[in-house]
């Protein structure tokens, strides 16, 4: 099974997996954990806006976790064009693409965001 982390699922595993539920942590531990690079470009514009304060540098933050079996999930050109199928449910792009890549690639968004819901996609909360 593979699960896409939405931005908040990331920092929370990593900082307080307290805050996500037991029975999601227990399959997040059974699954291949994906992060979107649109996750980290969001972490990267909130860092620089004083919005996010992280324990560590991202890049030693996301290499710690690809050593402990997180891969990353690129964005790449079907993820772009699959946004044009995509309802205005929500104007968040990052929370759109990690949409669109979650159909692509067949896999569920792990995040407690409702508005996941209002698409056509398999949500994990």
């Amino acid at each position: 099974m593979k699960l896409l982390l939405d931005t908040h699922t990331f920092i929370w595993w990593d900082r307080e997996p307290d805050l996500i539920p037991p029975a999601t942590l227990q399959l997040m531990r059974q699954a291949r954990l994906l992060l979107s690079l649109a996750s980290l470009w969001e972490m990267q514009i909130k860092t620089q806006l004083g919005k996010l304060n992280l324990n560590m540098p991202l890049a030693d933050l996301v290499e710690h976790h690809q050593e402990n079996g997180m891969a990353l999930l690129a964005i790449t050109l079907p993820h772009i064009l699959a946004l044009e199928q995509l309802p205005q449910h929500h104007r968040d792009p990052f929370d759109r693409l990690l949409v669109a890549q979650s159909c692509v690639e067949s896999t569920a968004i792990v995040s407690r965001d409702e508005i996941f819901k209002s698409y056509d996609c398999q949500l994990i909360w």
